[in-house]
Order: structure tokens, then sequence, then C-alpha cells
């Protein structure tokens, strides 16, 4: 029904025109105006579809005296093609496969209009002629996207609201490209802002972007965006993320209260950051991925991390780049990991950082010129082998270590300050390098330089001041030291004067306080012969306080795992990981800071490689440590952890927590919870509730996640959180033909038999010509193999009438099962 009338006046200049004209209907009005004719529109409603083909005025009453509807049946409700001027309108629609507002082209002026419908779009520009200028309008689309701009459309939109979006709030495809000023979107079902597509483009200026169930700012597909003076917060995905050669900048903008990254970008993307604030994130701030792409931040403060997650994550060959920024109040400061992958930190602060400032691993690099780093518990960490990188001019103050260089990782460090650490100012071991140039430590509670194990590390011209456990702590045969000074404070060696006679590899110059000491003089407690390289000598004794009642001592643990078959490299990295947390444990038993030990693993390899065995016997040994209350091992795969319905996944997951607490939660193919075509697959809802309940009970479960080596390389790329969360990755490789057989001798000791003449090199070649295909379950295959020589041989003995021990006992090569047919 149509209620009200159309005032058309005319404001053509023809004199056979009437100045002024009533109509029943506005589709009726609209045929008798022209350009520059208004339109008052009497309140009512009306169910028209309208198009606009002149440059007229439409407006509802000015007086107030009551609101005008255009809310037809379907179809678009107003489409102008000209650029007319609307202002004062309530826009309804009901057709989702239309908007409720189109602008196909001219540069119409709309104003103080009110969007309330449930269209595929509140308010949609199309096509390279439409430019709008739309001020102080109000979109509410539950149905759809609330704005959209696409196909070469552009305007500006000035102090507009889209609330309550279906979908998207703003969004921008196709090469459009609009100009944002003080707008608010919120609650939308979606991204708050998305840009995609090459040539789109969208700059927005004192927007607000908040309450949104899904990300903040999306933008992707090498389309390009500017925000400045922006904020985007309390969203339920990450703050802004950026794919597949994006390109955005962000100017004195602010991003928080994000419950994932704050910022992610991948696949190229290019991010540029000044005068923005990254703060209250639950994982990373930045997150930064893959080769090509990279961040420039200028002037940025990143703080007060909300969950356990490094501020700024590079990794898989991305680089980062920051310039006079902030970093504090943060889990760790800067991780920087993969080949390739680099950051540039130049006159910034790393403060109040609970973990590491700057780690560095997996063949990465860092260059930081003029930094200060104070309040962490490392300054920087170089981990491992091909890492490295260069700090020049930095100081490092009131932390426990002020560097770490180990495995064989080589930085360059220059004129750098480490200033009051807890331990050592310069700490090098397990095969470190290191070059150090003009480098001090003053006010050390332990060493200024503690160089371990032999490692080939230089020193040239470095100087140590009132270091109580002495300035220079060196194996004999490692480290190279020129032109290095001391106070002299602290303990010395009968062998510092041999050392610094020593041509080319003592010490030059004036040495007072600079020491070599020998292995055998040395006060740090060196490995047994039968340690592995670079591990911490056990305790004398076997017990620790705080184990947990009935538990196995820690040797009687280890010897276990020792006896296992094979499986060396990860004997070596579970005694490491071993080692720290007891070295932690009694240095807070002497009063000392220990450093935090993240338990949590990945263990990844192919079916029996004794991922399972493995991790029973760590709960145990953490459980001997008094790590953990009882050692327990709960082992889950997909099926106990993914419900079939919306909410009952985090009840299954909450409820294998709960029964693993005090000990193992062993999450067995655990890439099945995240598959490569998820789509709503609940299983991303058990990996969100896992690392929440982590985060929260960090002390009372140890959470191990294993399965095939590619596909969990592919669930630790679901999501950066998730990769931080686990401290390191322990490869289970395949078993070898010999080993296979030692595991058939040990189940052949275990149950009593034995292996007669012959029978050892026939299993040997069984296992070399056995198809090792995806099904082969090494360990497993082993001991079926046993178990069907068994079979076999109780089908031959049980023929004799008094067989002998020897008959009942031996397994000869006719009791060998027949190879499967190869593929």
């Amino acid at each position: 029904m149509v209620q009200g009338t159309v005032q058309v006046t005319h404001g053509g200049s023809s004199r056979w025109r009437r100045r002024s004209g009533e109509y029943p209907t506005l589709t009726a009005a609209l045929a008798a105006a022209g350009d520059g004719d208004v339109l008052s529109i009497a309140p009512g409603t009306y169910r028209e579809n309208l198009v606009l083909h002149h440059a007229v005025t439409l407006r509802g009453p000015e007086d107030g005296s009551g609101s005008v509807r255009i809310a037809p049946l379907d179809g678009v409700a107003l489409t102008l093609r000209a650029s007319a001027v609307v202002q004062d309108l309530y826009l309804e629609g009901q057709d989702r496969a239309a908007p409720a507002l189109l602008v196909e082209d001219g540069s119409p002026e709309l104003t103080d209009l009110r969007v309330s419908t449930h269209s595929a779009a509140g308010i949609e520009v199309r096509g390279p002629g439409a430019r709008p200028l739309v001020r102080r309008c109000t979109v509410e689309n539950p149905a759809g996207i609330g704005i959209a701009v696409l196909d070469g459309g552009g305007g500006v939109f000035e102090e507009c609201e889209v609330v309550a979006s279906g979908q998207t709030g703003f969004s921008v495809r196709g090469g459009g490209r609009p100009r944002l000023e003080r707008c608010r979107i919120h609650h939308s079902t979606g991204a708050g802002i998305s840009v995609t597509g090459e040539g789109s483009g969208l700059e927005a200026l004192g927007c607000e972007v908040y309450e949104v169930r899904g990300a903040g700012v999306q933008i992707a597909a090498r389309a390009a965006a500017r925000l400045t003076d922006c904020a985007v917060h309390r969203t339920s995905a990450d703050g802004v993320t950026l794919d597949t050669d994006a390109v955005l900048t962000l100017a004195g903008c602010d991003i928080h209260d994000i419950p994932e990254n704050a910022v992610d970008l991948r696949s190229r993307s290019v991010l540029t950051l000044s005068r923005t604030s990254v703060r209250r994130f639950g994982r990373n701030g930045l997150s930064v991925w893959d080769p090509g792409t990279r961040v420039d931040a200028e002037s940025c403060e990143i703080h007060d991390s909300t969950g356990d997650y490094p501020a700024v994550w590079v990794s898989d060959g991305a680089t980062a780049s920051l310039d006079s920024c902030r970093v504090h109040d943060v889990p760790d400061a800067l991780f920087v990991l993969d080949r390739g992958s680099s950051v540039e930190v130049t006159d910034s602060d790393l403060s109040q950082v609970r973990n590491t400032a700057v780690s560095v691993s997996d063949g990465a690099s860092a260059q930081l010129d003029d930094c200060r780093i104070r309040e962490a518990a490392t300054g920087a960490w170089f981990r491992d082998h091909g890492s490295g990188g260069t700090l020049a001019g930095c100081t490092i103050d009131a932390v426990q270590t002020g560097v770490i260089v180990t495995k064989g990782a080589d930085p360059t460090l220059e004129r750098c300050t480490v200033t009051s650490p807890a331990e050592a100012g310069f700490y090098v071991s397990a095969g470190g390098r290191g070059t150090f140039k003009a480098c001090r430590v003053t006010d050390s509670s332990g060493f200024g330089f503690h160089v371990l194990d032999g490692c080939r590390t230089t020193l040239t011209r470095c100087h140590t001041e009132r270091c109580a456990r002495g300035g220079y702590e060196f194996a004999e045969d490692g480290p190279v030291a020129e032109e290095c000074t001391g106070d002299g404070s602290g303990p010395r060696s009968a062998s510092a004067a041999a050392a610094q006679s020593a041509p080319g590899g003592g010490f030059a110059g004036a040495q007072s306080g600079v020491r070599t000491v020998t292995a055998a003089r040395s006060p740090v407690a060196q490995p047994s012969p039968a340690a592995p390289a670079g591990s911490v000598p056990r305790p004398a004794h076997p017990e620790p306080a705080g184990a947990a009642a009935g538990a196995r001592a820690p040797g009687a643990v280890l010897g276990h795992l020792d006896a296992l078959v094979g499986l060396d490299s990860v004997k070596r990295e579970v005694r490491a990981l071993t080692d720290m947390i007891e070295v932690g444990r009694r240095r807070q038993q002497a009063g000392l800071k220990a450093a935090s030990v993240r338990r949590h693993l990945v263990f990844t390899g192919s079916p029996g490689t004794g991922k399972t065995t493995v991790a029973r016997l760590y709960g145990e040994i953490l459980a001997s440590l008094g790590v953990l209350e009882r050692g327990h091992l709960v082992e889950v795969s997909r099926v106990d952890l993914v419900g079939e319905h919306i909410g009952s996944t985090a009840i299954r997951t909450q409820e294998a927590f709960e029964r693993a607490r005090g000990g193992v939660l062993f999450i067995d193919e655990a890439y099945a919870l995240a598959p490569e075509d998820s789509g709503r697959d609940f299983g991303r809802e058990a990996i969100d509730t896992l690392v929440k309940l982590m985060e929260d009970h960090r002390d009372a479960v140890v959470v191990i996640v294993a399965g095939y080596t590619a596909e969990m390389d592919r669930f630790l790329t679901v999501n950066p959180g998730v990769a931080s969360r686990f401290s390191r990755t322990i490869a289970f490789g395949d078993y070898g033909p010999g080993e296979l057989l030692r595991i058939v001798e040990q189940q052949a000791e275990e149950h009593e038999y034995r292996l007669g003449e012959g029978t050892a090199e026939a299993l040997l070649t069984y296992f070399t010509e056995l198809p090792k295909g995806p099904a082969f379950g090494n360990g497993r295959t082993a001991r079926q193999t046993f178990e069907s020589m068994v079979e076999r041989h109780a089908g031959r003995v049980a023929q004799l009438s008094e067989p002998s021990t020897d008959e009942l006992t031996l397994l000869f090569p006719a009791d060998l099962p027949t190879l499967p047919a190869p593929c």
C-alpha cells in the first residue's frame, strides 16, 4: 500500500513546465521529474522499486513529521544512475539476490539514510562510473554484506555506520576503490573490512572496526589498502590479515583486544606500519610467513600479550624490519626461524620479556643496531646451525643471560654491553661459535663470558668488570681471545698465565682478571664419556624432592629409554629436555632463576616407530622430577575429541584434558583435527579449545601431538599459535633391517625363544626385501613377524610326539612368513 503523496518542485528553465505538482506514487513523480527537480516525499511506506535516471533531489520530510520507507517486496529498493541527491529516507529490502540500494553510475549524494534490510547487500556501488558521496548513513543487514564496492566502483563514505551485517561489513572487490572517513563497522558476521582482487583498494581515515565475528580487516589477492588513525579491536579471529601479494599501510592505528594474531600476513604480502599500537593480543602481535612477505614498522609499540606466544613471529623466509619501536610485556619479543627469514631492528626497545627477547633458529638471521634489551630471561638466543646475524651497539640489562649461542649458530656481536645478568653475560655451548668484538659485561652475578665444550668462539677487545664468578670462563681448546681485559674480580686460575703467553691463541695485552680454565679445573661439571654431547651430568641423588609418589627414579626411566632399539636422535632430544628441566629444578633449589622450559612436544614419523612408548616414558621422567603430579599417559585421537554438533567438541576435549591432568595427553594423528578440506569441520574447535586449556593450565598437563611427518608439518602451519605452543619437534625415523632384527631378538628373549642357526641372517634378508610402503609398521611389523614365526613353529612342533627343549624353543628360517607380493 502506498501512503502519502509526492510533491515535485521543478527546477527546469522551460516556461512550459509546471513549477510544482503532486503525484500519488514515487514512480509517477520520477517519470515527470528532470535534472534539478526536487521530490519532497510525504511520510509513509512506498512499495516501489525506484530507479533515478536524472540528477534530481529525493528527500523525506524535513520537519520531523514522520519517516519515509521505501520497501518493495523484492528487487532493488533504490537504483541510482545519475548524480542525484537522496536524503532522509528509510530503505528496506527483502531480496537475498539483490542489494537494497544500488549505485550504478554518476556521483550521487546520499545523506542521512537508514538502510535496514535482509538483502544481498545493504548498499552496493557497482561499475567504474559509480562515485557516490555517502554521509551519515546507517546500514543494518543481518542477511548479507553491509556495503559492497565492486567492478571498478568508488566513492567517499563519511561518518557512516555498518552494524549487524550477516557477512562482511564493508566489502571491496573487482577493482573497487572507495574512501572511508570516520566510519564505524561493528557486529558483523565475517570480516569487518575485506578488500580483495587485483586493482582493488581502500583508504580509511579515522575509522573503527570492532565486535566482529571474524577478522577485523582482510586484504588479499593483490589488493591494497591504507588505514590512517583507525582502530581495530574485539574481533573473534585475527585483527588484520594479508594474503597473496596484498599491500597494506597502517599509520597511527590502534589494534587491540584480539584473541588471535593481531596482524597476520602471508604469501608475498607487504605491510608498512608507522605510529601504530598493537596490544592485548592472544597469539602473535605480528605474524609474518613465506618468502617475499615483509613487514616494515616505524615508531610502533607492541605490548601486553595475553597469551604465551612471541610478539613478532617471522618464519618460512619472510622478513621484518622494526625502526624506533617498543616491544614490551610479552612472553617472547622477536622469534625468527627458517633459512631465509630475517629481522632488522634499529634503535628499538625490547623490555619486560618473560622468556627470550630475540630468538633465532633453523638458519634464520637477525640484525639489531643500537637497540636496548632489558628485563628478560634471555636477551638474545642464536639456537642452531646456520642461525646468525649481527648485534651492534646494543645494551642488554637486568636479564638472566645476555646472549646465548648454541648448536653451531654463528652470530657477530660488536660494541654490545650486558649489565647485571643473573647468570652470564655471554654464554656459548654445544658447538656454538660467535664473534664478539669490543663487547662488555659488568656486574654479572655469574661469569662475564662463559664458553663451554671447546666452542670455536672469537673474542677481540672485550672487557669485563665486577663479575662475581670471574670475567672469563673458557675450556682450554676452544675460544680465541685477543686484547681482552678485565678488572681482576672473581676467581683466577693457575692456567691463566700460561694462556696469556700462548702465541696466537691466548690473551694479549693487559689481561687483569682474564683467565682460561682447562676442563679438569673448570668448576662446571663435565659430562661423563657415556653421556650424549652437550648433556648436563645427572645429579648424584636418584630421586629429587617433589617427585610423584611411587615414580621410578629418573635414571631408571632413562635406562628403560636407552634399552629401546634404535631411536638414537630421539634419546638425545629427550635427555636434553630432561637435563634442562633437572638443572632448572636444581637452580631453583639454589635460589637462582630457572629458564622457562616448554615441555609440549611434536612427535613425527611413521607408525610403529615408538612414539607412544617414548611419550609414556617422558611422562614418567617428568613425574620422577616432580614436574608432573602423576606422569600417566592418556592417548586420544580425533574420534575422542571431535563431536558431531556445535559445542560437543569443546566438552570432549575438556574431558580428555581433565583425564590427563597431572600427566601426558598424547594426541595420535593430530593432523586429522585440521583436514585440508576442513570447511565447517569441528576439528578446529578442538584445536582452539586445546590451546586455551594449555595456556590456562600450563603446568598441569604436558601435550604431545604425533603423526606422519608431512601431515604434522601442515598441522603446525594451520595457525602460528599452534606452532609456537610446542617447544620442539622430535623426529622418529624408520627402523632399518638390523634394528628390526634386534626387536625380534628382544621378543624372542622375552618369550623364552631362541633363534636357530641361520635364522638371524634370514631375518635380515627378510626385512631388507620387505616392501616399505605407507602401511609399513616398523616395530609393529617386527613384532608381527615374531608372532607369525611362533605360530609356524607351533604348527611344526605340534606334530612331534616328545619334542626336546631345543625343539620347543628354537626358531628357524622355515618359520619365517612368506614375503608379501609387491604392490
